[in-house]
């Protein structure tokens, strides 16, 4: 069953990348959230998609979308964040990918994120590895303060933490950068390109992480929420640090500083 789910998942994920490069390179009418971040009729056209999508073939599930949610109370959770990285892909900027995620009494089984500038398909099944383009992906295993290690943080209006205090701090033991789209940076992770990503989200932040979550543990990372603990993701969360699992106790001593 887990395999159908999969190969569902990467029919919506196709589908998703579809819509992303036919508006692309045209001018998108904008909208702004309570957040004040970014949505468009691209995100929105997804969500619905995938919302049908599930009505019809898995009546009992349930979908968690950033802009749209179907709830039926079901221990399975589609959950899903149609366009991570909204204002990368408004400006223009090819850093935005499609992230969903199966979720089974708030844990991740089945994982798809989908990067359709590159046409690169990152998968995981609970227990069975992860995958870019069906080739095996893992972690890298470099420790904090290691020549190239590197961190990317993410930028929110929360007041979580004091992103500027933790980025002044870690660049003196790692590279920074702030790409723009949690997921991609995830995904960097997995195939050992990044070593690291700390993720204040919490409101919907489970859309931006549950996919990643698994793609990344499945490669040999860690993933916890900000305080080290592990968490459900068919609800909202409390942030994320993703790692390559080596330093990930002092990535969090170094955050714990700086939580207001």
């Amino acid at each position: 069953m887990y395999r159908e789910y999969l190969e569902f998942a990467k029919e919506i994920a196709i589908y998703a990348g579809k819509v992303m490069m036919e508006y692309y390179h045209n001018d998108i009418d904008l909208n702004y959230k309570e957040d004040k971040t970014v949505v468009t009729l691209v995100d929105k056209k997804i969500n619905r998609y995938l919302i049908k999508q599930v009505k019809e073939k898995y009546k009992d599930h349930s979908v968690s979308g950033e802009e749209e949610r179907f709830n039926q109370n079901s221990e399975y959770t589609w959950v899903c964040d149609p366009l991570d990285g909204t204002g990368m892909y408004v400006n223009h900027i090819p850093v935005f990918v499609f992230s969903l995620a199966l979720v089974h009494n708030g844990e991740p089984i089945i994982a798809v994120v989908y990067n359709p500038t590159e046409d690169k398909i990152y998968t995981s099944i609970k227990g069975k590895g992860a995958y870019c383009n069906n080739t095996k992906i893992s972690v890298n295993k470099k420790q904090l303060g290691d020549l190239g290690y590197k961190t990317n943080v993410e930028m929110f209006n929360n007041n979580i933490i004091d992103e500027i205090a933790v980025i002044k701090e870690l660049k003196k033991l790692s590279e920074i950068s702030s790409i723009g789209s949690v997921a991609r940076s995830c995904m960097a992770i997995a195939t050992g390109d990044f070593s690291c990503d700390i993720f204040p989200g919490t409101v919907h932040g489970n859309c931006d992480i549950a996919a990643s979550y698994l793609i990344v543990t499945e490669a040999g990372g860690k993933v916890t929420d900000l305080y080290g603990n592990n968490q459900r993701y068919d609800t909202d969360i409390k942030g994320a640090i993703i790692s390559n699992g080596i330093s990930h106790n002092q990535i969090l001593e170094i955050v714990r500083k700086y939580i207001i």
